[in-house]
């Protein structure tokens, strides 16, 4: 399901049909009858639904489209193309739907004002990979990624559209070794980016990850690699609402995070914890620093105006984070195929107070789940409250604080240690064995010098020259 980034309309696809509805009366405006279908994405403004299904070959050419570009009001196809991979499947639009693009056979065409027919520019550098698209308006923005060959370096080259040919149109480009793969994170501006690099395996031998790297470009020009104060994977990067920040969680466990500025120098460190997520609030003043997966689900709440820790609870087994839009709540959830079980949702007050709590049923899965976005501006700051608003008292019974003791400890003092016995009894093994162990040296030695005596007599016997030991 997506909405469009003002909220004005919400789409979703089930295994019979897609849908559009527009938000004020939650009334269905588009229905498109293709139980294929299994992703989608909304423009910008809503204008254009994109639908992606699994790609079928067929002998007819048009038929083997499964990518197809509707026209929201009115229904209707307005192009259709042939996208075999899923990854990055959907056109990317600029913020005001003037230009369309898409990565075709390692090259990257763009349309202009909808005109699917006619390729308005286009770039070819070798091979790209991936490319990404500059929020914001015009002058438009584009990154390229191109992975390195024969011992050819991979590169990221930043472009103004549509300046493509010759050096000279290159606004930003960064080298590097050791990637396969990237990921952009652009700022709200669209006049700085950051790409996460990737290869999948670590020839050190030091990461599960493989081997990641950070990396910073501006439209300015400027490049820089962002040195992390620890060794291992980068876990997540978002950029602070203002655009002048943005927060690294990394580091083998437990994690770092830090806020860079701009220049990419660190501004405030955060101690290390069990993490591997940021969410920066929508209105930009708090931050979350959350632990999911394979961590026990604590959540940090955290004002950044005053630098300090607002509270730091606990969302068992959530797989899921997301602020308000007015940046007061915080949304957890238990997704599905993550987790296939106990599926459901909890909103919390910044301040750690549990306001709801939803839970499915055991057979029923929860795939997704969203805050309706708002208009940019509706919200304002508020200052930070320390005290936790009143909430209820969650249905999940809490972990045992107690030490777990067998049955033979029952009713001991709480000084009683685990394997005591066995540790004693261990440490007497060992006695027995160095006592056993001495003596056997001992023979040795003595079997060694007994050797000695014996050939040295041979050798007064015979007259021959004796070797003498060092």
């Amino acid at each position: 399901m997506s909405f469009t980034s003002d909220g004005s309309l919400f789409t979703w696809c089930t295994n019979q049909r897609t849908c559009v509805a527009e938000c004020k009366k939650f009334e269905t405006i588009c229905k498109i009858d293709d139980p294929s279908i299994s992703q989608l994405h909304l423009s910008p403004k809503g204008t254009y639904l994109s639908t992606w299904a699994q790609y079928k070959a067929k002998e007819n050419v048009q038929e083997s489209c499964n990518l197809h570009i509707w026209n929201v009001k009115t229904g209707t196809i307005v192009k259709s193309f042939i996208q075999k991979r899923q990854i990055g499947w959907h056109p990317q639009w600029s913020d005001d739907e003037k230009l369309c693009a898409r990565n075709v056979n390692n090259e990257v065409h763009f349309f202009e004002d909808a005109k699917f027919d006619t390729i308005a520019k286009k770039i070819f550098i070798q091979k790209i990979a991936y490319f990404s698209l500059a929020p914001g308006s015009a002058p438009y923005h584009v990154a390229c990624f191109v992975p390195g060959t024969k011992g050819q370096p991979s590169f990221v080259r930043l472009f103004k559209y549509p300046n493509f040919e010759g050096s000279s149109s290159i606004i930003a480009q960064k080298s590097f070794f050791k990637a396969e793969r990237t990921d952009f994170y652009w700022n709200k501006t669209g006049k700085d980016c950051i790409f996460l690099t990737s290869v999948d395996v670590d020839k050190s031998g030091m990461s599960y990850y493989g081997e990641l790297n950070l990396y910073y470009a501006s439209v300015k020009g400027e490049t820089a690699k962002i040195k992390l104060g620890k060794d291992g994977p980068v876990y997540s990067v978002q950029w602070s609402p203002n655009s002048l920040e943005f927060c690294v969680v990394y580091g083998f466990m437990p994690a770092k995070a830090t806020i860079f500025n701009l220049k990419c120098e660190p501004v405030l460190d955060f101690d290390e914890a069990p993490r591997n997520e940021v969410s920066y609030s929508p209105v930009g003043d708090r931050l979350a620093l959350s632990g999911f997966g394979n961590l026990q689900g604590n959540i940090e709440v955290w004002d950044l105006k005053l630098k300090k820790q607002i509270i730091k609870f606990k969302a068992q087994d959530s797989t899921l984070i997301q602020w308000s839009y007015d940046g007061e709540y915080i949304l957890t959830a238990t997704t599905s195929p993550r987790l296939r079980i106990g599926n459901g949702y909890r909103v919390w007050h910044y301040t750690g107070s549990l306001l709801v709590e939803v839970f499915l049923e055991s057979h029923e899965e929860l795939y997704d789940i969203k805050w309706k976005p708002v208009p940019p501006g509706t919200y304002k700051s508020k200052p930070t409250t320390f005290t936790p608003v009143p909430g209820i008292k969650s249905s999940i019974p809490e972990a045992s604080k107690l030490v777990y003791r067998p049955p033979g400890a029952q009713g001991k003092q709480a000084s009683f240690k685990l394997h005591e016995e066995e540790a004693q009894k261990n440490a007497e093994k060992d006695a027995v064995m160095t006592k056993n162990k001495k003596k056997n040296l001992a023979r040795k030695a003595k079997k060694e010098m007994d050797k000695s005596i014996v050939s040295i007599s041979r050798l007064k016997m015979q007259n021959l020259p004796m070797q003498t030991s060092p």
